[in-house]
């Protein structure tokens, strides 16, 4: 009896560590200065996680452990490898990657956003993607023009 019960914990800890990779966007890896500062920090992190987890003596403990450290040290080092990255714009003439823009929606509201790359943006703390539809709108325009999106309007107040 206890050997099978040794067999059902390890096959238990086993499907406990096969964790699907996190997924890969299709779109190109662009990144600001801080963006990548921040993959390669999250990589650090993740692999120290994982070199912790190596070192528990026990093996279903270390599995369970190791799980997540070891598919975001993937991600990380594979968003770190194709990661590319964009220079501050010189001119805020135009919205592009990397610029503050402020723009004030139809309802009255006023919203102040940066654009950067995908693995950067947390819309809360005043960050979002570039491949964002709100950012797709912006990108191109100028302060002072008013941009549809979808049924409503964005008119941009200024660039940074």
């Amino acid at each position: 009896m206890s050997v099978a019960f040794v067999k059902e914990e390890s096959a238990e800890a086993a499907s406990e560590t096969v964790l699907p990779p996190r997924p890969i966007s299709e779109h190109p890896n662009r990144v600001t200065a801080t963006g990548l500062a921040m993959l390669n920090a999250e990589l650090a992190r993740a692999k120290s996680a994982l070199d912790e987890a190596n070192g528990l003596d026990d093996l279903n403990e270390r599995r369970r452990q190791s799980a997540v450290p070891l598919r975001d040290t993937r991600y990380f080092a594979e968003r770190v490898r194709t990661a590319q990255l964009v220079e501050a714009p010189a001119s805020n003439d135009v919205v592009g990657f990397g610029h503050t823009v402020s723009f004030e929606r139809d309802d009255g509201r006023r919203q102040t956003f940066r654009i950067v790359g995908e693995d950067e943006a947390n819309p809360p703390e005043g960050t979002i993607s570039y491949v964002s539809p709100v950012a797709n709108a912006l990108m191109g325009k100028s302060v002072g023009d008013v941009v549809p999106l979808g049924q409503h309007e964005l008119e941009i107040i200024s660039i940074s």
